[in-house]
């Protein structure tokens, strides 16, 4: 029994240790129905990100009409070819190999189409503000949100360089004491060309464009749901008019 409580205490001490050290997400308000944002985030995306993360999932086509610009605006502005040969009905893929990518990263950039389904968009909005310097990474980088991140801070010659400030916080577990960093807060170190708040509406537009790529339906989804909800309503209440016309002379 004495050892059945022992283990309860030590794992109940593990979790509110481990619950204290997890990195609070920034909350982001999205509109999907911004169109002005999913073009920018579209043009962030592009140029910032899709040199290692492909939207498989997402073709040049769809993204046009999604972002209602012209055909020739997307081959022009959006669509990176590295074969020279640009078709509007191309996915959004890369050219890296499996093999560059292990080379360059530890592993292959992941597919990002459906992450902002997978992650959420809070937490992808507070992954683009949570890296900080740390000479120890891969790429002298470190993100608090994704510890031992594999990839460099591409955007931060735009927020700029900031460094992570932990606190030591120690619980005593019997008669030993165990000891955890925490992270508290960032302070920065190197401006960035973006102040933070132009800087946040970037990453807004980012999260928004990621949004929209890992389910362009959900707009129509939402309003095609009124339709069935209030036929739902209308025919329940044919429904019932009718069942009392059946069940009126059996009463």
């Amino acid at each position: 029994m004495r050892k059945l409580t022992l283990t309860l205490l030590l794992y109940c001490v593990a979790v509110a240790v481990y619950a204290s050290s997890e990195v609070g997400l920034k909350s982001v308000k999205i509109n999907l129905k911004d169109v002005g944002a999913l073009q920018r985030g579209g043009k962030y995306y592009v140029n910032y990100c899709m040199g290692c993360h492909s939207l498989k999932f997402v073709s040049y086509s769809s993204l046009a009409k999604g972002l209602r610009l012209e055909e020739d605006q997307v081959l022009k502005h959006l669509m990176v070819s590295w074969s020279g040969k640009k078709k509007i009905g191309n996915y959004m893929t890369v050219s890296m190999s499996k093999e560059q990518g292990m080379a360059l990263f530890g592993k292959l950039p992941p597919d990002l189409s459906t992450v902002a389904r997978s992650r959420g968009t809070d937490w992808l909005y507070t992954y683009l503000h949570s890296f900080y310097e740390d000479p120890k990474g891969r790429f002298g980088v470190n993100n608090t949100l994704l510890p031992g991140v594999s990839m460099p801070h591409v955007l931060v010659h735009l927020q700029g360089l900031q460094v992570a400030k932990f606190k030591k916080v120690v619980s005593r577990v019997g008669n030993s004491e165990v000891t955890k960093s925490v992270f508290e807060k960032f302070e920065p170190k190197e401006k960035g060309i973006l102040s933070p708040a132009e800087y946040d509406a970037m990453t807004k537009d980012l999260v928004t464009f990621l949004a929209y790529v890992g389910e362009p339906a959900k707009l129509e989804r939402q309003a095609l749901g009124v339709w069935v909800i209030l036929f739902m309503l209308v025919f329940t209440g044919i429904a019932y008019l009718l069942k009392k016309e059946y069940w009126r002379d059996v009463h």
